[in-house]
């Protein structure tokens, strides 16, 4: 497993408590594109409609050597892939006050691009902090212990 992208935000903005892995739908230039490494997932999130779950925002470049296409936009919503039973979990879970979807990583598996996506509750401010300051101490530490 290669991966391909992550969102360095999502854990710093969201409380991640479930994760789950979906494929993805992508046209044959997106698929070498997203191999070559040129996906982003910042400011990108997980919508439901009518049933199916869909990676919104997420930027694809158009692979270079595929040709020109018109009317091709990198942002477009990209279906998941997930068994109903799962996608009736999640309507479910979601339907909880503040929870939302929350793209983590773009990996391979295999010769399949798969998204791995958490279920997440916004963080206030102050747990950011709470989160920075830990993040600060364990450097230090770290920083004690290889001196000695």
């Amino acid at each position: 497993m290669a991966t391909l992208a992550t969102n360095k935000r999502a854990h710093f903005d969201y409380l991640i408590s479930d994760k789950y892995e979906a494929g993805l739908v992508l046209l044959g230039g997106e698929v070498k594109s997203v191999r070559a490494g040129h996906i982003s997932l910042k400011e990108s999130f997980v919508t439901i409609k009518e049933s199916e779950l869909f990676l919104t925002n997420a930027h694809i470049s158009f692979y270079k050597q595929a040709g020109e296409v018109k009317n091709y936009n990198p942002t477009r919503p990209r279906k998941l892939l997930l068994r109903k039973s799962e996608i009736k979990h999640l309507i479910g879970k979601l339907r909880i006050a503040g929870l939302t979807l929350v793209p983590l990583r773009v990996y391979t598996k295999k010769r399949l691009i798969k998204l791995e996506f958490g279920i997440g509750k916004g963080k206030n401010k102050f747990d950011k902090r709470e989160d920075i300051k830990k993040k600060d101490a364990d450097r230090s530490i770290q920083r004690a212990l290889k001196n000695y």
